[in-house]
């Protein structure tokens, strides 16, 4: 199987199964964009990101919070919305907290991030510290609210926070021993982190762990009875909300029109407000029977990286096999204009790659 590129973007494909332990062909399509200054256009950076093919993450692995996700999940029912970044303090003036804000079209999420801090121990008990001034503070589920409560000496008696396991400042028994222990720098607003043990909200943008509560109740049931009667196909339980690697309150609907993006105190000019265009992203597969089918792939994942002023947009599109993946003979991705599909239709091999823009609205279309 070949597949073609028509876009500057990247593009690749793998196999995934069903619920149903049927497999389908997926192909991901991703674009990495300059983040546009005011009075800017977004417009493709010159560095397109490779598809991400593991999840990767800020430190051990199972022990440190994802930083991105592998691009090719089967399918997603809604967009994820996520970003990796840090907080700036306004004009470039230490303060000891900043609230950040991101929204896409009508959807909006704010927090506050504060700067470093420990539990200080009072008669009453331990209390929440002084923040330290910040101009610059990451965000990551590591700095959220959350962790192992493992002072106990007997393990059996840890207790993990599965909402982040990965964050800190969770305790449920003893608040002894938590004097100068870190306390997390990203709270709700409105609600801050003031007593250990209390169920806060761990607030950042970035991706949920897989084995993280609730995204872990989606995967299915692995037990006995799947090993005699499912294994090594997907247990009948499983939910495809799993596939969504962003927090319910991060997730939309696919994006169909313009959408307004806003980000506040996510750069160190404070303000970064433009525009996503409006995408179409079709996917063609040439059946070695000599068919033709296409589908518009689905924008389903947004990652937004203003550190490093670039963000990236994938498209996807999934095609159930009926036996196998050799009944595809070529995928082609994007919009390659009018001549391209005459020259196709002259030659028995594949053309080489095009140049076309696949997501411009204003691309040719396949002639009827």
């Amino acid at each position: 199987m070949e597949l073609i590129n028509a876009t500057k973007m990247t593009a690749g494909y793998t196999l995934g199964l069903e619920r149903s332990c049927r497999e389908s062909l997926i192909v991901a399509i991703k674009g990495t964009f300059s983040i546009p200054k005011d009075g800017e256009r977004l417009a493709l950076a010159d560095e397109q990101l490779p598809l991400v093919l593991a999840d990767e993450f800020e430190g051990e692995p199972g022990r440190s919070a994802p930083a991105r996700e592998a691009d090719f999940a089967l399918r997603k029912a809604r967009c994820d919305v996520l970003l990796r970044g840090s907080a700036y303090a306004p004009s470039g003036r230490p303060a000891v907290r900043v609230p950040v804000g991101l929204s896409v079209g009508a959807w909006r999420k704010t927090f506050a991030v504060v700067g470093d801090r420990v539990w200080a121990r009072t008669f009453g008990g331990v209390t929440a510290g002084p923040p330290a001034p910040f101009v610059r503070k990451s965000i990551s589920y590591c700095d959220a609210y959350g962790g192992v409560d493992d002072h106990d000496p007997d393990p059996s008696r840890h207790v993990w926070f599965m909402r982040n396991p990965v964050g800190r400042g969770f305790r449920t028994r003893s608040h002894a021993g938590l004097d100068g222990i870190a306390m997390p720098s990203c709270e709700e607003i409105g609600r801050p982190v003031e007593v250990p043990g209390e169920n806060y909200v761990p607030m950042s943008f970035g991706p949920v762990g897989r084995y993280w509560s609730p995204r872990v109740g989606y995967a299915g049931t692995y037990d006995e009875k799947w090993q005699a009667s499912r294994f090594p196909f997907l247990p009948v339980d499983f939910d495809e909300q799993y596939y969504q690697a962003a927090p319910s309150d991060q997730q939309i609907a696919y994006p169909a029109d313009r959408l307004r993006v806003r980000m506040v105190n996510l750069t160190p000019d404070g303000i970064r407000d433009f525009e996503l265009p409006k995408f179409e992203a079709p996917v063609h597969f040439f059946r070695r029977d000599g068919g033709v089918e296409t589908q518009v792939a689905v924008l389903d994942t947004i990652v937004f990286e203003p550190d490093r002023e670039m963000m990236s947009l994938v498209w996807r599109a999934a095609r159930p096999l009926r036996r196998s993946a050799f009944e595809i003979a070529e995928i082609l991705v994007g919009k390659p204009d009018r001549q391209w599909w005459i020259r196709r239709d002259e030659v028995e091999e594949p053309i080489s790659e095009g140049t076309a823009e696949p997501v411009d609205e204003s691309s040719h279309a396949r002639p009827g």
